[in-house]
């Protein structure tokens, strides 16, 4: 009498996992195609200051985003749009901000680097290296205190490793048990260094010297990504945390969009080798086509739409109006 119960809830699993990974996909896709249409506007003199590339690291911001809940939070950084596009930020918002218009995320005045989308639960990106780690705990802490079940994980990149706030509130966070996730985005240069140059020793043994369960793993493999989160958020809830987690990653522009001739600190036979061999979205796509989850004419199709959205998106920025002049000293006080 169970077998037929078996077979129903494997085909609920697959099915729901058919969904998921779709999702998954189609976020990855949606934050390339928004950075691919941000550069363009940085290139063309129509975005205003600087804009750091996330294209290459989707599958980090992914797979770990579709681990949490909207009550969930994120610090993210000044690479931050993958992380905004995963938790859930809409196209139309995030180009008005790029372009200083008063519909976007912060009417205009966060910009690239300082985007926050409160309603999904992220905090906001910050331009100082390392900058929003003590954010992350302090909202940590709020959760444990209120008796929450929320969860938050800190974005950082390896560079960040060098900063002493993180080692001052990893040992706050492990001495309280704060439920936080230390997400190192290692890229494999700091700005225009080679990690190894500027980061001694092991990184996750810096969160083991706290006591703090540290792992690493394929920042380029969304389902190896996805698996590892989801498993230490359900722990965190049970107040099991902190925990720190190594993805290993690679940005395929230089450290800004301004950052053209990299040949002086990295080949671009290397450049090349993470392109053709690494991709996290290649690589995912041919997952899907190979378990039969999507053809690849209906990714195709999904690509396609995914585009769509985003001219449509830049071409309301580009029209949408400024904010009004009477607002420049809005939101600096608090009322």
């Amino acid at each position: 009498m169970g077998e037929p119960h078996l077979r129903e809830d494997t085909m609920a699993k697959s099915k729901t996992n058919t969904e998921d990974y779709l999702r998954m996909y189609r976020q990855m896709v949606r934050i390339r195609t928004f950075e691919d249409n941000a550069n363009q506007l940085y290139l063309s003199a129509k975005m205003p200051g600087l804009t750091h590339m996330y294209s290459g690291e989707e599958a980090v911001a992914v797979g770990i985003c579709e681990a949490l809940t909207d009550d969930d939070r994120i610090t993210s950084t000044h690479r931050g749009h993958g992380h905004c596009v995963a938790k859930g930020a809409e196209f139309k918002e995030m180009f008005c901000e790029l372009l200083g218009k008063e519909e976007g995320y912060c009417r205009g005045k966060g910009g690239s680097m300082h985007i926050a989308d409160q309603s999904h639960g992220n905090l906001g990106a910050n331009a100082i290296v390392g900058g929003s780690m003590g954010i992350a705990t302090g909202s940590a802490l709020r959760a444990k205190l209120q008796g929450s079940d929320d969860v938050t994980v800190c974005f950082f990149g390896d560079g960040a490793t060098a900063q002493g706030l993180m080692y001052e509130v990893m040992n706050m966070a492990a001495l309280w048990k704060l439920p936080v996730i230390y997400a190192c985005e290692n890229n494999g240069y700091s700005e225009y260094t080679r990690t190894d140059e500027i980061a001694a020793g092991s990184i996750t043994a810096r969160a083991e010297a706290f006591g703090i369960e540290a792992h690493k793993v394929d920042g380029q493999d969304v389902l190896a990504v996805n698996e590892l989160t989801q498993k230490l958020v359900a722990r965190c809830r049970k107040g099991e945390g902190p925990f720190f987690v190594e993805l290993e990653t690679y940005r395929y522009h230089g450290h800004h969009v301004g950052d053209i001739n990299r040949e002086y600190y990295r080949s671009k036979d290397e450049e090349k080798d993470w392109r053709e061999n690494r991709d996290p979205i290649i690589r995912f796509r041919a997952y899907l086509v190979d378990q039969g989850i999507a053809s690849e004419e209906e990714i195709e199709a999904m690509n396609a739409e995914i585009e769509k959205d985003a001219t449509d998106a830049v071409a309301y920025a580009e029209a949408a109006p400024y904010p009004d002049a009477s607002e420049v000293d809005m939101h600096v006080y608090a009322d």
